[in-house]
């Protein structure tokens, strides 16, 4: 067994654990976010708001390939789960070794073709002419480190996996911190402007995943891999890709909506395109908690599957539940009376030509979105938890409702309404999956159940 702590979730009270489990990973998060909405601020503030919308314009492109990445190591971690949970500690480790060989052909694949192709990409999506050289700068920096991407994701989900929810959170922290400085020492101090705010986040990226693998080097035995867990087994490979492909794609598919989206905006010109940079990075930083409760539940779920306690995978999203619902109405609370302040953070003085329509909007944007979080709690709790019980594909069916909704409003209702549709596209995507995700856990459960009869 590991030296290091892990934690299993098949026994005890499911809000206690699935509380005790997702505040560590919520702190991780919220440093992620946080220097992530660093970035953001940095940015506006020391380069104006022609390089916020620059930044800003590749957020869908970027949440496309790096959500998939993301989605797929996610995946990953989910056989090894539910090995850890059924105590088969030797499949554990052959699960890892063919993981990480996947993870390296992917990732170089991945890598390769963004990077040749990334002014094309950003040509295609009707990126303002005025900004497009500065996204290029951006985005083909975070594109060229993928494999720093992978090796975080992939190895902090090895962790989870296991129960350990607090080491990734350590070293994200460091990441965090890292990044900041960076950020600083690259825009203020070397004048590198966008491109150094990418390079900041790709080097600080690196060093968290080298972190995390020093101390499953060090600390987890469990995780001490004999040659023979490195060869790929056709049936392993399988699974890992059962469970991976429809993750990364449910990110993917989700993203291409939003690349619709943000081409219908890029349309309304660099203006609108910073202020919905601004109230996205401020959304994606307050819904942590719900990200958070979705990779508990992705672990629960697997482990409580793997032990066979069905049982337990209704009451823990019930608990789940109750936690974002509490979440939702509070935080919507601080939002309205606290959405202009936040958003000035991001907005330069010298940018006072267009100060007032960003702020509005901006903050049009925020509000909107706030309104309906409870619907996107629901999509990360029932989705995760459903990919953790075994049935990823139905994840990516969940994707395609919110690709769906998202490419209408793109496409029909922010030519008509501009800025204003664009600002219901998420709710209405939240809204699209839910009413597939949640008949769908329930008809997995019920799957699931059949086998205790058999």
């Amino acid at each position: 067994m590991a030296r290091s702590t892990t934690k299993e979730l098949t026994s005890g009270s499911p809000m206690k654990l699935i509380l005790g489990f997702a505040v560590p990973l919520l702190f991780g998060m919220l440093f992620q976010q946080f220097y992530s909405l660093m970035d953001t601020i940095i940015v506006g503030r020391y380069l104006g708001v022609t390089a916020l919308a620059a930044v800003g314009a590749t957020g869908s492109i970027n949440f496309l390939i790096i959500g998939f990445c993301q989605g797929i190591c996610n995946g990953f971690g989910l056989p090894v789960a539910q090995r850890f949970g059924a105590r088969d500690y030797d499949g554990v480790r052959k699960y890892v070794g063919n993981s990480a060989i996947l993870s390296v052909l992917i990732g170089g694949v991945l890598t390769a073709l963004t990077v040749i192709f990334c002014r094309q990409i950003l040509v295609l999506m009707q990126t303002p002419s005025d900004i497009i050289d500065l996204s290029y700068n951006y985005i083909v920096v975070i594109f060229a480190g993928i494999p720093a991407t992978i090796l975080y994701n992939i190895l902090s989900s090895y962790l989870r996996s296991l129960g350990d929810s607090i080491t990734p959170v350590i070293f994200l922290i460091v990441a965090a911190v890292l990044n900041i400085g960076l950020d600083l020492f690259f825009i203020i101090c070397l004048h590198w402007g966008v491109f150094g705010a990418a390079f900041a986040t790709v080097l600080s990226q690196a060093v968290s995943g080298v972190l995390c693998l020093f101390v499953i080097i060090r600390k987890f035995d469990i995780l001490h891999l004999k040659r023979s867990d490195w060869v790929l087994d056709a049936s392993y490979v399988r699974n890992l890709l059962i469970m991976g492909l429809p993750m990364g794609l449910q990110y993917s598919i989700t993203a291409i909506g939003s690349v619709i989206l943000q081409t219908a905006v890029n349309t309304l010109g660099s203006g609108a395109v910073a202020a919905m940079t601004a109230g996205s990075r401020i959304s994606m930083f307050m819904v942590c908690p719900f990200d958070a409760l979705g990779s508990t539940m992705a672990t629960y779920g697997g482990q409580n599957v793997g032990a066979g306690k069905y049982d337990r995978l209704a009451s823990g999203m019930k608990s789940a539940i109750i936690l974002a619902a509490v979440y939702s109405a509070a935080i919507l609370v601080v939002i309205i009376f606290l959405a202009r302040p936040l958003i000035y953070l991001f907005i330069a003085p010298s940018d006072s030509a267009n100060i007032t329509q960003v702020v509005a909007q901006a903050r049009q944007f925020l509000i909107t979105n706030t309104c309906f979080y409870m619907l996107l709690s629901l999509v990360n709790i029932v989705r995760f938890l459903i990919q953790g019980m075994g049935f990823s594909g139905f994840a990516v069916f969940a994707g395609v409702f919110e690709m769906i909704a998202r490419a209408l409003i793109g496409l029909i209702f922010v030519p008509i309404f501009g800025f204003t549709a664009a600002c219901f596209a998420s709710p209405l995507a939240w809204l699209f999956a839910d009413c597939f995700l949640l008949p769908a856990f329930f008809h997995c459960r019920k799957k699931l159940m059949r086998r205790v009869c058999q």
